[in-house]
């Protein structure tokens, strides 16, 4: 809707809620999030204001380089919205918590890693930042639509907690079902991530 109106477009918007959004809406004021759950009475005035509230549904990140981003701009709603940069991710590991490395420097840096593992896994990075699916002159012997991502791991001889954190922290996988499907989209979820926290010199957002 967003992007007819900026092109000149006359927009009908109808939604059987007094909100916008669905089940993913940010809602506010704070009075309408006790209608929506029917919570009884009204918020406490220990609250403060209900317009100072706008509670999201379903809490999402939004990556700075994603196309979701990019939308915002284009249509300037970036006016009325504030997000909270998120530097990166963390995994606890043996009783600390560490930074998850995004780009070839951090990963030569990292504590997480050993020495040797810290190459493979820089080589690693340095294949996905070049990696474009419509050049095959980037594939180094991988087809992106049959290749599996575990034998991509297997390529770059990367351990299983190096496999770990790039599966569920960098690619943002919630299971390991990805192991065995195409590397295509894998390889292009951790390309978005790292250049995410590369665009404004930060990270990527948070809503």
């Amino acid at each position: 809707c967003g992007i007819m109106s900026v092109n000149g477009k006359k927009v009908l918007h109808m939604d059987r809620n007094p909100y916008y959004g669905g089940e993913s809406a940010s809602i506010t004021p704070l009075e309408d999030l006790y209608k929506r759950f029917k919570i009884p009475g009204a918020p406490p005035a220990s609250m403060g204001r209900g317009r100072d509230w706008n509670v999201d549904l379903i809490p999402k990140f939004l990556m700075a380089n994603g196309q979701l981003v990019k939308m915002l701009l284009f249509t300037e709603v970036t006016r009325y919205l504030d997000f909270k940069v998120t530097e990166g991710s963390f995994v606890y590991k043996g009783g600390k918590i560490y930074k998850v490395p995004s780009t070839e420097a951090e990963a030569l840096a990292s504590s997480l890693m050993g020495l040797f593992e810290k190459r493979r896994f820089r080589k690693f990075l340095v294949y996905v930042a070049n990696f474009d699916e419509n050049d095959p002159r980037t594939f180094e012997g991988v087809d992106p639509k049959k290749t599996s991502m575990r034998e991509v791991y297997k390529k770059f001889d990367l351990g299983q907690d190096v496999i770990d954190f790039t599966g569920h922290a960098l690619a943002l996988y919630r299971t390991d079902d990805y192991l065995d499907q195409p590397c295509c989209e894998t390889i292009n979820r951790i390309k978005l991530y790292s250049e995410s926290l590369a665009r404004y010199d930060a990270g990527f957002f948070m809503r």
